[in-house]
């Protein structure tokens, strides 16, 4: 083949590309140099803001501390099983990632609701529904798996030799968990949980559904910006920016602790 015909190749590829990254681009660039400074302060002083910010900041939070809590010793169980009611249990533990936001709520409800399979756990009339535990219910459901999935194949990748090593030393399991597979899989934890922390930050069907939208007790910035589309749509603006710039700080976060998890793969 010519080299001239290896350059219209060539060409042709980048143009594809172009035209993909052009479109996954120019919704956020639009979104940021169509606002000015001053109407970014406006929006930012808006009284929805602050409220619907703290809100999704503990919310996230906390939903984050049980998907580690909980996950990371589940992620090294299913890690070590070969059993295949281990892989069963790996692949119903992904399905909230292609579940509909909609279809996570109506769950949700129907288990968690006041006359929902498990409303059993609280007293007679009682229900998580619309309260702030509620959001935090609805942020595990549909984050969890992200952090699972990382976990899982970090902890996969610990060498089956240096746990052979610590056991024969005398090593306990819990022992082999804390000193050898933590640490060796801390960069790809640290990455999956960023990738939690971003989904919960952003979800918005399944909260709506099961904690409902009330200002300063299910209300999260996704939620806020929702309701500000109807009125001020500077305020919708500037909540999508703080929400663009802490999501693009994270991807950067998971591409760094990637990097040093896999520094062959990415040479610097």
């Amino acid at each position: 083949m010519s080299a001239r015909a290896h350059t219209t190749q060539r060409v042709l590829l980048i143009t594809l590309g172009a035209l993909l990254v052009t479109f996954l681009v120019a919704p956020v660039l639009a979104l940021v140099v169509s606002t000015s400074p001053a109407d970014l302060g406006a929006g930012l002083s808006h009284p929805l803001v602050w409220p619907a910010l703290r809100l999704s900041l503990f919310t996230t939070l906390a939903s984050l501390v049980i998907v580690v809590c909980l996950g990371t010793p589940l992620a090294w169980v299913l890690a070590r099983s070969r059993s295949r009611r281990a892989h069963l249990v790996e692949t119903a533990l992904q399905l909230p990632i292609v579940l509909p936001p909609a279809v996570a709520g109506v769950a949700l409800l129907m288990a968690f609701g006041r006359h929902g399979l498990l409303s059993f756990l609280y007293g007679e009339g009682d229900s998580v529904v619309f309260t702030t535990t509620a959001v935090v219910m609805a942020e595990v459901f549909v984050a969890a798996p992200f952090y699972l999935q990382a976990a899982i194949s970090a902890f996969r990748k610990v060498d089956e030799r240096l746990v052979v090593v610590a056991r024969s030393f005398g090593a306990s399991p819990l022992r082999v968990f804390f000193s050898v597979a933590l640490p060796l899989s801390l960069p790809a934890l640290v990455a999956g949980a960023s990738m939690c922390w971003a989904r919960a930050l952003g979800e918005f069907g399944a909260t709506l559904m099961f904690a409902g939208n009330l200002e300063g007790v299910t209300q999260t910035l996704p939620l806020a910006i929702y309701t500000a589309l109807e009125t001020d749509l500077r305020v919708a603006q500037a909540l999508s920016i703080v929400l663009v710039v802490v999501a693009f700080t994270l991807l950067l976060v998971v591409r760094a602790a990637t990097r040093r998890a896999n520094p062959d793969r990415h040479p610097r």
